[in-house]
């Protein structure tokens, strides 16, 4: 990647964003041993290769949904994609969302700070995003649209990936705190991140999304495009844990079954 546009890219990304970023410690991460059934389940989705998947975990303040999240991301980012690519990671990209800090709390530059891990990430997509940025310097602005952003940014160069990545587990992409993102533009991001996941030229790719169950958010989620892309995980600290598991385009349900399907789940700790 030319240095200049990677200068550029590394000026407007969001670097406090990352799951790893020092401006976050203490991280918050599931305890050793334990959601170990939970965070199983979670992984399973993620390995499937039948299609583009947005797996939303959604629950009250306190339930652990930040530190799963950030429990996911680790184990992604040091699991191989596959030992015949160059790919070392299967996280593709974070983004923890907190209203206490500006450039968090915006989605102005959501699609540039995933376009700036995808390149660390995944090397041989530097040339698309270099010439997205040379093509139009504007697409770096956080005032500009995030259609445009998301089209040049993550939709460019994960459309670069499709062959390489034919053979592998998809990439994973970890979103925390949605609800700390501000209101008027999360309908807006959902719909893109759902078009982005539709797109058949696209690689198949899962997105893991955390979020306080708040009605502009189940709104969108539950909005017409979006039932068949969203996996619903509601939380709770009461009884299970884990109220239950729901599809929305009906497809597995798995509400009722859970304490067979998983036996031991009096030992989660949602904390």
């Amino acid at each position: 990647m030319a240095e200049g546009t990677w200068r550029e890219l590394s000026k407007v990304a969001v670097l406090g964003a990352e799951y790893n970023s020092p401006e976050r410690q203490p991280h918050p991460k599931c305890l050793k041993e334990t959601r170990v059934n939970f965070l199983k389940f979670i992984y399973g989705l993620l390995d499937k290769r039948e299609k583009s998947q947005l797996i939303w975990l959604h629950g009250t303040a306190g339930v652990g949904k930040s530190a799963v999240a950030f429990t996911v991301a680790e184990k992604m980012k040091g699991l191989m994609m596959a030992e015949t690519t160059k790919i070392e990671t299967r996280l593709a990209g974070t983004f923890f969302f907190s209203r206490n800090n500006t450039e968090r709390s915006t989605a102005g530059r959501f699609f540039v700070t995933l376009a700036h891990q995808l390149v660390i990430n995944f090397p041989s997509v530097q040339n698309d995003v270099s010439r997205a940025i040379r093509e139009n310097p504007a697409v770096l602005n956080s005032s500009k649209s995030l259609r445009d952003q998301m089209m040049a940014l993550f939709c460019r160069p994960l459309r670069h990936l499709k062959y390489s990545l034919r053979e592998c587990p998809p990439p994973v992409f970890v979103v925390d705190a949605l609800d700390e993102c501000e209101p008027n533009a999360v309908a807006d991001l959902i719909s893109l991140l759902g078009e982005a996941l539709r797109d058949p030229e696209l690689p198949v790719f899962h997105i893991l999304l955390t979020s306080r169950l708040e009605e502009h958010i189940g709104e969108a989620m539950r909005s017409e495009e979006m039932p068949t892309l969203v996996y619903e995980i509601p939380v709770n600290t009461s009884g299970e844990g884990v109220a239950g598991a729901i599809s929305l385009d009906g497809e597995d349900i798995i509400l009722r079954g859970w304490r067979t399907e998983l036996a031991d789940v009096s030992s989660w700790h949602l904390q």
